[in-house]
């Protein structure tokens, strides 16, 4: 008698080969997922990940794929590859394919001191000029060290001057903020989102409750005009259920805020900053659909209810540490795969 195997078995089996076809149809140096239908048709959402510490090479693919599964946007992830072409957060030289981001209509970001060859930065910076909105993450308020002071893009980077137009780069006058110090203890104290009473109704919000994240809080007072959606209160753990720390609650820093940025082209930028957003705090549903919701608000498209957020397979990320990344991988290695 022959057995045969059930639906469930043979549904495994076609995940695996789905998830292995979606591997091995990426390209070598970035990731690439298509979107369809859903209100992101038709849009085109870059992902950037670069950043020696809070593995956001991790972060950004899950990302990517839900934004593209679950709500029809195109998302291309770039990386920082080593010359081998594995990716290497500690190459902060390298952007992968920038050519993607002359059609990116929305930035996701998650950099920290990155210094770009000159085809990559005129990339970023044309899109900036052309006003694509962009949701910036955890140390993205530093994105940029640019090593040659005598760059025309010197005024990206973090401890820029005041004489170069842009005091403290990108981050502060983008983003809103720079890096300014760890005012919780660095993986010691944990942070827990509160909302700023006066924004609690701003559509970036739906669907988002209290978040928790294993990362602390940084030092912030965003740049002026800027709207302070969440603040964060340390807490004494890493535990979610962990007490306030009362003497660093008062008052507490922001940890979100929106603003829009003025580029001088006669557009301006909608830009979303949170200071979370390790791999390790985005395992917190509510900080997921934060991030979803500000892509949707960024591109003026209607921010749903309760964004699904579920990530397309099995998510746990590194823990954040300096020199802690994954050794050896190429971009395909980092593509969730169903049902794992």
């Amino acid at each position: 008698m022959k057995f045969l195997p059930s639906p469930c078995v043979l549904l495994a089996g076609f995940g695996l080969i789905a998830s292995g076809l979606l591997q091995a149809e990426q390209p070598s140096d970035h990731l690439v997922f298509a979107g369809g239908d859903g209100p992101g048709a038709g849009k085109h959402v870059v992902l950037l990940a670069g950043d020696e510490e809070y593995r956001s090479e991790e972060a950004m693919p899950m990302l990517a794929q839900i934004l593209s599964e679950h709500h029809g946007f195109k998302t291309t992830v770039l990386f920082s590859l080593n010359e081998k072409g594995e990716v290497d957060p500690n190459a902060g030289a390298s952007l992968s394919h920038s050519v993607a981001l002359d059609s990116a209509d929305a930035i996701v970001m998650s950099l920290r001191f990155r210094y770009w060859d000159d085809k990559s930065m005129e990339r970023f910076d044309a899109a900036l000029n052309r006003g694509v909105p962009f949701v910036a993450l955890r140390t993205s308020t530093h994105a940029f060290n640019i090593k040659a002071k005598d760059s025309k893009w010197a005024k990206y980077s973090f401890r820029a001057p005041a004489a170069s137009g842009w005091e403290n780069g990108f981050g502060r006058q983008v983003l809103g903020e720079t890096w300014v110090n760890h005012h919780g203890k660095h993986k010691v104290e944990g942070t827990r989102s509160k909302v700023d009473s006066e924004n609690k109704n701003n559509p970036i919000l739906r669907g988002v409750g209290t978040i928790f994240g294993d990362t602390d809080v940084y030092g912030a007072k965003p740049l002026q005009p800027s709207t302070i959606l969440l603040y964060g209160e340390v807490t004494e753990t890493l535990d979610p259920n962990s007490k306030p720390v009362a003497e660093k609650n008062n008052p507490m820093q922001p940890i979100a805020w929106t603003r829009l940025f003025d580029n001088g082209n006669g557009k301006k930028n909608k830009i979303l900053t949170t200071t979370m957003g390790a791999a390790t705090d985005l395992q917190d549903e509510s900080l997921r659909r934060l991030v979803v919701n500000g892509v949707f608000w960024g591109l003026d498209l209607e921010v749903p209810e309760k964004a699904n957020v579920e990530p397309l397979g099995v998510y746990k990320p590194s823990k954040y540490s300096f020199n802690g990344s994954k050794q050896g991988l190429k971009p395909a290695d980092f593509v969730l795969k169903p049902g794992s």
